[in-house]
């Protein structure tokens, strides 16, 4: 840790935020001149103090400890670059339109890697009035089932969790040229176009 680069971000992200030293400080339970130091790189925040540090800024403390925020190139929300993440702890499902650092449940997660969906993973997409009623032919036992699927399109994302012992079956609006997104609990992430 570089006690300058981590203080000039301190300091960064406290004028951000509109607070004065004090309220850092007082948030922190140290004093004001103890934030002084950190901002002036004559010392460094106490080991414990991270975690509540990191909150009150708002920014990971990976980030506080590198002193430095690596922001990502703007790529516009493109949704042909969309990742979906699933925690293995509690299932939460999330996705970022460019390179994020996603974490849950205190573990770092990586996007699912998609691959074009196989036989058992494969969609069975029916026309009904203003949907697509899509039907899966896959277990949806308590060990082996679909978690989700996503309908992408260029500018949008319709997200509908699965839960085992339910039907392998979705209805998503039919809007055409998008790419289906199906994600298994033992086998990952398959991709299907629409057209």
């Amino acid at each position: 840790m570089d006690c300058r680069k981590t203080g000039n971000l301190i300091a960064r992200l406290r004028k951000e935020r509109g607070m004065t030293q004090k309220q850092l400080a007082d948030g922190l339970f140290v004093s004001d001149k103890a934030v002084s130091k950190w901002e002036t790189g004559a010392g460094c925040p106490d080991v414990t103090l991270l975690s509540a540090l990191s909150r009150i800024l708002g920014v990971d403390t990976a980030a506080l400890l590198n002193g430095d925020l690596e922001p990502n190139d703007r790529n516009g929300g493109n949704m042909k670059k969309l990742s979906f993440y699933v925690c293995p702890d509690c299932a939460n499902i999330l996705s970022a339109t460019g390179q994020a650092e996603i974490s849950c449940c205190g573990r770092k997660l990586e996007p699912l890697a998609p691959q074009a969906a196989d036989k058992a993973h494969a969609a069975r997409i029916e026309k009904s009035d203003t949907d697509y009623y899509v039907t899966f032919n896959h277990e949806m036992s308590k060990m082996h089932y679909l978690t989700f699927a996503a309908y992408v399109r260029w500018d949008s994302l319709t997200l509908v969790k699965l839960y085992p012992e339910q039907e392998a079956a979705v209805r998503i609006p039919q809007l055409p040229g998008g790419t289906l997104y199906v994600a298994c609990s033992t086998h990952g992430l398959f991709t299907q176009p629409l057209r």
